[in-house]
């Protein structure tokens, strides 16, 4: 199964609104960054989220260029500080049990990098790769059981001009 790891876009402070919606920056990044996956014919079975506002929205975005909406769901223990294990258990036991060949997670720092170092090096303190905001990553089946290799990173600076 491959796996898309994306980090939310860039969201207002806390101090204009707690609710932390995405900036309109953020909002134009996301888009950049969902149209050029799907020109590159991205697709997946399901997309994730934390369910946190920031990241709901920028999954809303994917899912919309991706035609994917019907498979968007909030799923808990994607927040910023949760443990990976867990959720790589559930992610990987719900693609073998639905017969899934592409998720796509949408979620925070520091756990879209904690991810990615757990399923990369093995290692959740590894440093693997660095998750701008907005930031879209592919991952593929690795040496070993549970294991990825890194096939791409997309970030805002390289997406799409709008």
């Amino acid at each position: 199964m491959d796996l898309y790891l994306m980090r939310h876009g860039e969201a207002e402070d806390e101090s204009v609104d707690p609710r932390r919606p995405l900036t309109a920056q953020g909002r134009a990044s996301v888009e950049r960054i969902a149209a050029t996956a799907a020109a590159a014919r991205m697709r997946v079975d399901r997309l994730y989220h934390s369910g946190i506002l920031r990241a709901q929205q920028t999954a809303e975005i994917l899912a919309a260029h991706l035609g994917a909406r019907d498979r968007l769901t909030a799923r808990p223990g994607l927040a910023p500080l949760d443990p990976v294990e867990p959720a790589i258990r559930a992610i990987l036991a719900d693609a073998a049990a639905q017969d899934l060949q592409a998720v796509a997670v949408v979620g925070h720092l520091p756990f879209v990098e904690t991810l990615t170092a757990r399923l990369v090096a093995g290692d959740e303190a590894a440093r693997v790769a660095v998750f701008a905001t907005g930031s879209l990553a592919r991952l593929v089946p690795g040496p070993g059981r549970d294991r990825y290799a890194i096939a791409w990173l997309l970030t805002a600076e390289l997406a799409r001009p709008a």
